[in-house]
């Protein structure tokens, strides 16, 4: 497959000129901030798919800013289709060699618009919602084999979505007010976008405690578990913001050296999640999760723990199908290249989107978007309902004529390293 001919006319405007930082500040996060609904695009003025990825030309550096503040920068098809034309072209222009990603106002990006996707779904057809992950998988995998430097900016909120155009990326800068999660299985999905494969490169089973959990992280513990490669305190950003609009370079130790100027190694909090690993990997590394959430039961009364408590009352009100997929998929990530993962994901979501063997995702969808009444009802309710078959169905083919497996084009990498700095 070749990305020369990719001309995709949506999704972004060229700033005429740099425009100042946007300020960023974290207010309290709620389960519906990581999945915009429909009537928060309503309430807010219309905006044009054109401006909602933003560009910066300051020399060899362009910066991409992601830009629907009101829907805490939730991907539109708009959007990854912009990005995606951004990425392929600036690739092949040698006059850019760096680029900066971002997100303006409180939120890096709280994921894809998923909402979008679900309603064009029911009102159009599941080719909608397969199209538009099409794409965004394909988005991250060039992301993730990129050949010039990218650097994201991860101010405020990172999940989902956010976490596909930014943690495949070489350097992933996390702050003082970042918050990171993958909070998929309380919606009747799972974690894509490539997540199998760098959660199941982090330390011990901590990726599949993140990612069946929807455990929220900080800019510390982003930092230690590698899915950030530095820390820099909010007040030092727009500094090195600046900076890294003056390099002329595209050497990844010029551009690592720059960020180290203004990076520090944060604290861990005492309550951190990382400081129980060891409760973690005794659980998590079960092989099923019925076993996982046992085993965290017979932990709770002897160690009195909120991350135990937490995990287990999560697990519980998480989809059974959502858990057990997801599980089996950050299983299978360990062994697989980052594209490997893709084309397995695009096939679990085009089963997602169908309904093939649950529709937990639409009753997701409404429990937390639409009605919003937080009380999704699942089907099958139980885990020991969703059985070993159901499961494998999801890694298999789609059965239908027109379907196509996820297809990638040939690149020289095969993903990033997960670097963590416990």
């Amino acid at each position: 497959m070749s990305l020369r001919n990719w001309q995709p006319n949506r999704g972004v405007q060229l700033l005429p000129s740099p425009q100042p930082g946007f300020g960023v500040q974290l207010e309290r996060l709620h389960w519906s901030s990581r999945f915009a609904s429909p009537a928060d695009d309503m309430a807010s003025p219309a905006s044009s798919d054109s401006d909602q990825v933003l560009v910066e030309a300051n020399g060899s550096t362009r910066t991409l800013i992601l830009n629907r503040p009101k829907q805490l920068n939730a991907l539109s098809s708009a959007m990854v289709t912009g990005l995606l034309k951004c990425f392929t072209s600036y690739e092949e222009e040698n006059t850019v060699k760096l680029l900066i990603v971002k997100g303006n106002g409180r939120a890096f990006c709280a994921g894809g618009d998923v909402a979008e996707v679900a309603q064009s779904i029911n009102n159009d057809s599941w080719k909608y919602g397969a199209d538009f992950f099409r794409t965004e998988f394909l988005l991250n995998y060039i992301i993730a084999t990129y050949s010039k430097p990218q650097v994201s900016l991860l101010t405020g909120i990172v999940m989902g979505g956010g976490a596909g155009v930014s943690i495949h990326g070489r350097f992933r800068v996390a702050t003082e007010n970042t918050v990171f999660a993958m909070p998929e299985t309380a919606l009747g999905l799972f974690p894509d976008i490539g997540a199998s494969y760098f959660l199941s490169r982090l330390p011990g089973f901590y990726g599949e405690y993140v990612g069946l959990t929807g455990a929220r992280l900080d800019g510390a513990e982003m930092l230690a578990c590698g899915l950030a490669t530095h820390f820099v305190p909010l007040n030092r950003m727009s500094l090195l913001e600046e900076s890294l609009k003056r390099v002329d370079a595209s050497d990844p130790f010029a551009i690592c050296g720059i960020i180290d100027q203004f990076s520090k190694q944060p604290s861990l909090k005492g309550s951190s999640s990382l400081n129980r690993m060891d409760i973690i990997n005794r659980c998590f590394s079960k092989g099923t999760v019925e076993e996982i959430i046992s085993t965290l039961e017979q932990e709770a009364p002897s160690v009195s723990d909120k991350l135990v408590t937490a995990a287990i009352q999560s697990l519980r009100k998480a989809s059974p199908t959502s858990l057990k997929i997801s599980l089996a998929s950050i299983r299978e990530g360990r062994l697989q290249t980052v594209g490997e993962c893709l084309r397995r994901e695009y096939r679990m979501v085009c089963h997602v989107m169908r309904g093939d063997f649950s529709r937990d995702f639409f009753e997701g969808c409404r429990a937390i978007l639409v009605d919003k009444d937080r009380n999704p009802k699942w089907m099958p309710p139980t885990l020991d309902q969703v059985h070993d078959g159901v499961v494998a169905n999801y890694f298999s083919k789609v059965d239908d004529p027109h379907w196509e497996d996820l297809n990638l084009p040939t690149r020289s990498s095969h993903g990033r390293r997960i670097v963590p700095k416990l």
